[in-house]
């Protein structure tokens, strides 16, 4: 009889952490969902501040450039649709995640500086405070979908694109701001989504729909 009493203490000890964990868990997915949804509000709002400060035929041309433009995150493999993403694994959604906030790192301390002084775009170490804290966040997340197993992504061991990818592009310095700030919209974007995508993954949901 006592043994089953310290039995059935263990079980119950082992549920209330396993649920602790899980609280924790969903605590950290919310938060970085709501960083990240900050920041791309944020993103949405200095590059329409920074067009509508644009002459209508300057506003014209850059209209054409994006679309044929690369972006530094062009060069981290990630889901090229709506039906990849909504198909990859909660772990290589956070993965993927990471490395786009890492690779703003150094880009952000420049947005302010690239734009025009007559916008108010926030402190660029905000911003990046912001994205240090997100990619922290991020990172526990990881770890958690781990559970001690040693982390076998081939990616986190290669060199980030170039520091300067955004700062050696375009002609002038009204492509090379716009570039820059359509850039970090397009990025924070894709961090949002697959963060949503990833947190429906947690719960065994299979219509993770976007």
């Amino acid at each position: 009889m006592a043994r089953a009493l310290v039995l059935l203490s263990v079980v119950l000890v082992s549920l209330l952490v396993n649920q602790g964990r899980a609280s924790d868990n969903q605590r950290l997915f919310n938060n970085a969902v709501i960083r990240v949804q900050h920041l791309h509000q944020l993103a949405a709002k200095m590059i329409n501040d920074f067009e509508d400060s644009l002459l209508p035929e300057e506003r014209r041309q850059l209209s054409k450039i994006f679309p044929l433009s690369f972006c530094n995150s062009d060069y981290i493999e990630a889901p090229t649709g709506k039906d990849e993403t909504q198909k990859s694994s909660m772990l290589k959604l956070l993965r993927i995640s990471f490395r786009l906030i890492e690779s703003w790192e150094f880009p952000s301390q420049t947005l302010s500086g690239t734009v025009s002084n007559s916008l108010t775009v926030g402190n660029p170490n905000q911003i990046t405070e912001k994205l240090a804290d997100l990619k922290m966040g991020i990172s526990v997340l990881i770890k958690g979908c781990l559970d001690g197993q040693p982390n076998m992504d081939d990616n986190d061991s290669l060199p980030l694109p170039f520091e300067d990818f955004y700062l050696t592009m375009g002609e002038n310095n009204l492509r090379e701001s716009f570039r820059l700030l359509a850039c970090f919209k397009k990025d924070m974007h894709k961090v949002e989504t697959y963060l949503r995508v990833a947190n429906c993954r947690r719960s065994l949901d299979s219509n993770c729909t976007l």
